[in-house]
């Protein structure tokens, strides 16, 4: 991965800055570092090796990230890089953690309606990830919210430290939302920022309570499939709505207890 920009990308990127302050830009920094704020309250975060990214808004050829080295409730809406798909940084005086780069960049280029890409090893989900077979079992209404939204990446392969792993990351995905990488962690990606955190958000939330229930001992009870479809296509009628008002509800709290998340 570059560290530097290279002399022939130098002038480009030098314009390019001077058009990376725009209002709708501004707005996503301080919407994902409210995300990072957030997933750190809620222990949805690994030390400073997690990673969440987003399209920077009017320049498909680049997106933010968290840098190395910050923890999630260190991370300001100003802190956050801008990185093109080979990995310079356009934007930021820090540089991405290397398996960032190479899973973000690869789901970005590769799968262009992945605007979001938020992946983490929170504890619950990743230890569903851990086990043999499929990781959600259908039998808690929040996780009917990812029936047929979910792929299963069986082959973990080693850190993500070169473009081919970030590629076969993406492809495991497929047209699917979110993946459970075995031995790994999850991927959950969206349309949007907002989406994505919902999203991210419920996975986890409904993995510890299928947790919680398989730790009884008791068998669990599926939801029938045909119910299971229902519910999901019902969820989703109001999903990006509500997906929007459960972002500006974290931002209301960070803003009361944390403003300097938006600075």
């Amino acid at each position: 991965m570059a560290h530097e920009l290279n002399a022939d990308t130098q002038a480009a990127a030098n314009l390019r800055n001077s058009k990376l302050d725009g209002e709708a830009i501004l707005a996503a920094r301080v919407d994902l570092a409210a995300c990072f704020r957030m997933a750190a309250r809620l222990g949805l975060h690994e030390g400073i090796c997690n990673h969440f990214s987003f399209v920077v808004p009017g320049h498909d050829d680049l997106f933010m990230v968290n840098p190395y080295g910050l923890a999630f409730n260190e991370i300001t809406a100003s802190s956050l890089l801008i990185c093109d798909f080979h990995g310079n940084v356009v934007v930021g005086d820090r540089q991405p953690e290397a398996t960032a780069f190479y899973i973000h960049a690869r789901l970005h280029l590769k799968r262009p309606q992945a605007r979001a890409a938020f992946h983490t090893h929170m504890p619950h989900a990743t230890a569903l990830a851990m086990l043999e077979g499929d990781p959600l079992i259908w039998a808690g209404q929040s996780a009917l919210k990812f029936y047929g939204r979910i792929a299963v990446d069986e082959n973990y392969n080693g850190l993500a430290l070169d473009t081919d792993e970030g590629d076969r990351i993406a492809d495991a995905m497929g047209d699917n939302d979110i993946a459970f990488l075995k031995n790994h962690g999850v991927v959950v990606t969206g349309r949007s920022i907002a989406e994505a955190w919902d999203d991210l958000y419920y996975l986890e939330r409904a993995s510890e309570v299928q947790w919680k229930a398989m730790s009884t001992g008791r068998p669990l009870k599926p939801v029938k499939p045909e119910i299971a479809e229902l519910t999901a296509r019902q969820m989703r009628v109001g999903d990006r709505d509500s997906a929007y008002q459960h972002l500006d509800s974290i931002k209301r709290m960070l803003l009361r207890d944390e403003p300097e998340f938006a600075t």
